[in-house]
């Protein structure tokens, strides 16, 4: 009979080679079942074979009492899910014990958003006399303009940039392409910035990488994020500001115009229209702020 670690190493191949998932994603899962492991290991000595719903709930009972937001518990607990589906599918199991497993549904907590005005106030901090200036102008610019995730900005290439077009094809969650529109904000920026990036040497390996570090090598996305809070820092913004700060305000400032849900969708890569949907909420908000403040109805009554 097998082992934890050699059932969770052939489960980490199927989600590589058959789901195609993103790197990150499957590094949670297989750091997740290595908790199951340990916790079943040390309390029950059962091989995953073994495992029933209460040897899950007790698990799950254990990573709540360990103090995890909801979030990492379904998180945790869906990729408990997804290793026993696997074993059932694999006839490995005769039946799924993660079958009735419930757990805490994570609540939506509405993103920090940019107004207009701040990301108009940031872009124009940037000092482009310094070396790093017009590529850190551009990186805002494809971050605002087109709502790319970090990652996509990290390891976006010129071969798939296509500015007289108007479209970058950008490979998003779980190997998944799509084409994104430009601005023409951001086909400006970068075009200032390539005439920078010509002069640069570059890494063998990274000719195809739009943005470049100082060394010629791919931008990391922590040197990303860092270049973010540096500039909304420099910019004298208040608020917490990521790269993901860009993309709400990129999807919110889509939804608030007007445009559709599933434009919106397409353009942020989300599977699921129930992921935009979020944006419809802050989309409320700004309508009921602009009714308060402008409707003469909403005006405070003055009692004779």
């Amino acid at each position: 009979m097998m082992t934890w670690s050699q059932r969770i190493d052939d489960y980490i191949t199927y989600l590589r080679l058959e789901k195609s998932l993103a790197r990150a994603s499957i590094e949670a899962y297989g750091t997740d079942l290595s908790k199951l492991n340990t916790f079943i290991s040390e309390h029950y000595s059962l091989t995953p074979e073994m495992v029933e719903l209460k040897h899950l709930e007790a698990f799950l009972a254990n990573v709540y009492d360990a103090g995890l937001n909801a979030r990492s518990q379904a998180r945790i607990l869906s990729g408990v899910r997804g290793f026993y589906k696997y074993l059932h599918l694999e006839k490995i199991i005769a039946a799924n014990p993660a079958m009735l497993l419930d757990y805490p549904q994570p609540q939506r907590r509405l993103p920090e958003v940019l107004s207009a005005a701040e990301i108009d106030t940031i872009i124009s901090s940037i000092n482009l006399s310094k070396h790093d200036g017009h590529r850190n102008r551009a990186i805002i610019e494809m971050l605002y303009g087109s709502g790319l995730r970090v990652s996509e900005l990290a390891s976006l290439r010129l071969s798939c940039y296509f500015p007289v077009r108007g479209f970058v094809r950008v490979t998003g969650k779980g190997s998944k392409e799509r084409l994104v529109p430009l601005t023409k904000r951001s086909t400006k920026a970068v075009k200032l910035y390539l005439q920078q990036r010509s002069s640069i040497k570059i890494k063998p390996g990274s000719e195809d990488i739009l943005f470049l570090n100082r060394r010629g090598g791919q931008l990391t996305r922590v040197m990303i994020f860092t270049i973010v809070k540096n500039v909304a820092a420099g910019a004298g913004i208040n608020k917490t500001v990521s790269p993901h700060t860009f993309r709400h305000s990129f999807a919110t400032h889509l939804v608030e115009g007007g445009a559709d849900l599933r434009a919106v969708q397409e353009m942020l890569g989300h599977e699921s229209i129930t992921t935009t949907e979020i944006y419809t909420h802050l989309g409320q908000k700004y309508l009921k702020e602009t009714m308060r403040q402008y409707h003469p109805r909403s005006k405070k009554i003055k009692h004779t």
